[in-house]
């Protein structure tokens, strides 16, 4: 049984073609999806220019949704990217207007140069957003200077995505790409699924790709293969 519900008819004439097509997902402010685990993150992004510190910290797992929030924040703002690393001219950037550092802990970093930085902003009253896995005090810092100045940075946790968020992202994510499931179907992917947005934009992405290249409709079978790939089976029925 077919569980796809209103499939735009003009995409059944390629259905037999596994083409990997462009979609246009939806990643704007007004297209964020808001549960109570990000409600904190979302408040302080949208409380920009008037931060309780001018610098912000957004920690949380793989997929929590720290990277769309910072990609909205960036829009906003006008920020511009930038690494700290030893000799770049982040500093000179972080005088000139917002800054945004993504991936800390992950991308590393040196301490002087982001101290450098956060001083900038803190005299020129710029803005320095970071995103990270980790709380700062888990980084890799060993200027005494450079930690006491992120111990003064406004810390936003971002938790793992629940059921309900991840239920909505599913739907949304079809939706991009003028498709209808079955809340059943959702249900089930969501109960096997690992815990996060990248897990749901790739199940979604795989699913739709199967189905195209098979010519078929998006069912719980094909769900469960392509869960089963990804090593997300679940147990139970």
């Amino acid at each position: 049984m077919n569980d796809v519900k209103n499939a735009d008819p003009k995409r059944r004439a390629g259905e037999q073609l596994p083409l990997a097509f462009s979609h246009d997902v939806a990643t704007g402010r007004d297209d964020l999806l808001i549960s109570e685990r990000l409600a904190a993150a979302v408040s302080i992004v949208d409380a920009w220019p008037h931060w309780p510190s001018p610098v912000v910290i957004l920690a949380g797992p793989v997929g929590s949704g720290k990277t769309h929030l910072a990609g909205i924040w960036k829009e906003v703002s006008g920020a511009k990217l930038i690494h700290p690393d030893a000799g770049s001219d982040a500093a000179i950037t972080a005088a000139n207007g917002p800054v945004l550092f993504e991936d800390v802990d992950r991308t590393g970093f040196d301490d002087a140069t982001l101290f450098h930085v956060i001083n900038s902003v803190r005299e020129n009253g710029t803005s320095l957003l970071m995103t990270s896995r980790l709380w700062p005090m888990s980084w890799l810092v060993t200027l005494p200077d450079l930690r006491s100045r992120l111990k003064a940075a406004t810390v936003v946790e971002i938790g793992e995505p629940d059921e309900e968020l991840l239920s909505q992202v599913i739907v949304k994510l079809f939706a991009d790409r003028q498709l209808y499931i079955d809340d059943k179907l959702v249900l089930y992917i969501v109960n096997r699924m690992e815990r996060s947005l990248n897990a749901a934009q790739t199940i979604v992405e795989r699913l739709d790709r199967l189905a195209l290249s098979r010519g078929t409709g998006i069912t719980r079978s094909l769900a469960a293969e392509v869960l089963n790939e990804l090593g997300n089976s679940g147990s139970g029925d």
